[in-house]
């Protein structure tokens, strides 16, 4: 009985190192795979080939950077959007990313990310606030350039067709957006000083291939072909657009010059069977930026405030033939 006593008061020490042993592999093994970073992203839907590729490359970029990705979509609303950044700070994320329906109503739910103490990146469009320092960052395309370089093409294009008047009809993506309001803005200023140029009609398109048809064909009826120029804000309405046109018996690319942003394959295409003149890239490859500055915010580096990617501009003007697949 005391040799049992001794035997069980000698291992005694033997089991707890043993135990801290095990216990400290376990936690060594757990921080090996834990993830590097919690990221929270809200995508606002999945409208276009653009959006489809945009959420695709961000799942990719996490998963091949250790990061474990929460990610909601919201059907194009904002209240939906809104309750996946509460769902996100509920949770206690380490960075909260999302990319904005409208531009405007954030402010309070962003309150209470700061609040928090979560970093908030935007990625893709971007916000208006009446607070500073709710948002670390903003990754997106320039999309006032976008349309600065799309007013340029049409006044070459316009110039090597010798036009004396150019009669434009614009369809624009989603009301108070931020891509709707500074492509519009690009175009807008880029061709105001040109006198030949006269916008008869913008039309709401929201970013919809549906909704381009149904704009495409309410100008065509109205304006017929007086038409000489369709700037669309994204290719999905453009692509919607072009069946009107031709219904109409006109040659899109011929007789109406088409403009459109995005940079989509199939858009793509459709330029090189010469059916669009020009396609602004807008690319929605954001997804290793939208990584590499996640991880800055978490280990508390400083970022850039904006990050704009460096984007592509295709036309009639070149030869698209070895042009690499898009990837979206």
């Amino acid at each position: 009985m005391f040799w049992g006593k001794i035997r069980k008061r000698a291992l005694l020490p033997l089991f707890l190192v043993a135990t801290a042993l095990l216990t400290g592999c376990g936690q060594k093994e757990e921080e090996k795979h834990s993830p590097e970073l919690l990221l929270g992203f809200s995508q606002l839907g999945t409208e276009s080939a653009w959006r489809s590729g945009n959420t695709s490359d961000i799942e990719k970029k996490a998963a091949e950077s250790g990061v474990s990705l929460m990610l909601e979509i919201a059907n194009r609303k904002q209240e939906d959007q809104i309750a996946a950044i509460r769902r996100f700070i509920a949770y206690q994320v380490d960075v909260i990313a999302f990319s904005p329906i409208v531009e405007e109503g954030w402010d309070n739910v962003l309150l209470e990310a700061k609040e928090a103490g979560i970093p908030v990146i935007l990625v893709d469009r971007d916000i208006s606030t009446k607070s500073e320092g709710l948002i670390s960052c903003h990754i997106g395309a320039d999309f006032y350039n976008e349309g600065v370089m799309a007013g340029e093409y049409l006044i070459r294009k316009a110039d090597s067709l010798e036009m004396d008047e150019v009669h434009i009809v614009e369809i624009t993506g989603t009301e108070d957006s931020t891509p709707m309001r500074q492509r519009q803005a690009g175009f807008m200023d880029t061709i105001s000083s040109d006198p030949r140029m006269q916008v008869v009609e913008s039309v709401n398109g929201d970013f919809l291939k549906s909704r381009g048809a149904e704009c495409m064909r309410y100008l065509m009826e109205k304006y017929g072909d007086d038409i000489d120029v369709v700037f669309s804000h994204n290719d999905e309405m453009t692509l919607g657009a072009l069946p009107e046109i031709e219904n109409a018996g006109v040659v899109p690319g011929k007789d109406i010059i088409i403009i459109s942003i995005d940079g989509g394959q199939e858009a793509i295409d459709v330029l090189k069977e010469g059916k669009i003149n020009c396609v602004v890239e807008c690319t929605p490859m954001l997804g290793q930026e939208l990584m590499d500055t996640a991880k800055k915010l978490k280990n508390g580096e400083e970022v850039e405030k904006v990050i704009h990617p460096n984007e592509l501009f295709f036309s009639d003007e070149q030869d698209l033939s070895d042009l690499a697949p898009r990837g979206y």
